[in-house]
């Protein structure tokens, strides 16, 4: 007796080119001072004010789809009038976008590509904050499509430049 119900064997698929590719992710700036040690250390009278300041950047390197993507958070803690720590991080990631529509570059640029690169910067700043005596700094996610939209509101929509080899230009004001 034959068995005709066997399972077919497998036929490989044809690789298929995803539209991101991450080739790195990178510090490329981190700073944390903690101006008042040992005394920023101690109990403070009140709750500590923290503010957290989120930007991205983007710039075209080289002549191909390859991109640079920087976020850039900027987070901050005082009480009672005093700076507590100041922790500032420029992360960085190089991303090739390829099939991407020319009226959809910015946007993949500015909110998908910061969507994957924030986890880790994320988790720096925790662990820079808490390095530094301070329990690790827990940034809420960000909303970057609102960040983008808001930006276009403004006037500022950002631009992706091409930017000269190891600088990274800002968005247009």
């Amino acid at each position: 007796m034959s068995d005709t119900t066997g399972a077919q064997p497998a036929v490989a698929q044809p690789a298929v080119a995803l539209p991101i590719q991450i080739h790195a992710q990178y510090v490329k700036d981190l700073s944390f001072e903690n101006p008042r040690a040992p005394a920023s250390l101690q109990p403070q009278s009140e709750q500590p004010r923290i503010e957290v300041n989120v930007d991205v950047q983007a710039s075209k390197v080289g002549e191909n789809d390859l991109y640079e993507v920087t976020l850039r958070v900027t987070a901050s803690g005082a009480s009672a009038g005093n700076q507590l720590f100041l922790a500032e991080l420029a992360y960085g990631g190089l991303f090739t976008l390829q099939g991407i529509p020319e009226d959809s570059l910015h946007p993949v640029l500015l909110i998908e590509c910061p969507r994957i690169l924030f986890p880790f910067a994320r988790a720096i700043v925790a662990d820079v904050t808490r390095d530094g005596g301070f329990p690790p700094l827990l940034i809420q996610p960000v909303d970057f499509a609102a960040m983008y939209r808001q930006s276009a509101e403004q006037g500022a929509a950002p631009r992706v430049a091409q930017a000269p080899e190891g600088s990274i230009l800002p968005p247009e004001a």
